[in-house]
């Protein structure tokens, strides 16, 4: 199986869901097709749920189509395959490793992950995908979080916004399509540069 990025939230029905829409349009900028597979769920999901139409509209504003997200519930399967494990909060983090201990080394919040990434040296842009360097990268954010790299305990989750008003959906998204932007950077290297702002550039 290709090496997956599995994001985890409660229900998989919002927040991950989201992610997951984001993360796959950054990395499609960088491999096309030939990246890694990107996977959300719920720690408690509402398997078979579709996201919820908040959801889809504000990623829909951010130019990711949603709509056909299906949750589906954190279990060991969708784990062990995946290189990396991203939770909306602690919580999310945490309940991957009690179910899968030997995980906890590839799994962090996402706020998390992309402040080690970014406290890393910048990975060299522009190559193709490469698993054993995906899996490098994130033993290396691992083995600076174990050293004592603190980044900011306080802020690590992300708000759930469920029931709440589609502005919160809005924020919510905004916060989300920027750090899986940042996560993406912080894994692969910049994105390069549209062939469009090339030519305006030249």
């Amino acid at each position: 199986m290709t090496p997956s990025i599995l994001f985890v939230c409660t229900g998989n029905i919002c927040r991950s869901a989201m992610a997951e829409g984001f993360l796959r349009r950054a990395l499609d900028l960088r491999f096309g097709l030939d990246g890694p597979q990107v996977v959300s769920c719920g720690a408690w999901g509402w398997e078979g749920s579709p996201a919820v139409g908040e959801a889809v509209a504000a990623a829909a504003e951010r130019e990711v189509d949603i709509r056909g997200h299906v949750g589906q519930r954190l279990e060991p399967e969708l784990v062990l395959p995946a290189v990396l494990v991203v939770g909306m909060t602690a919580e999310h983090r945490d309940a991957v490793a009690a179910m899968v201990p030997h995980a906890a080394s590839k799994s962090f919040t996402l706020k998390e992950v992309a402040r080690l990434l970014e406290a890393l040296p910048e990975p060299a842009a522009g190559k193709g995908f490469e698993p054993a360097e995906l899996g490098a990268r994130v033993a290396r954010a691992d083995a600076l979080r174990r050293s004592g790299f603190a980044g900011n305990p306080l802020d690590e989750d992300i708000v759930d916004p469920l029931g709440m008003p589609i502005d919160t959906f809005r924020a919510i998204a905004w916060e989300i399509d920027e750090l899986c932007e940042r996560l993406a950077g912080g894994l692969f290297g910049r994105a390069p540069v549209p062939t469009e702002a090339k030519e305006e550039e030249a």
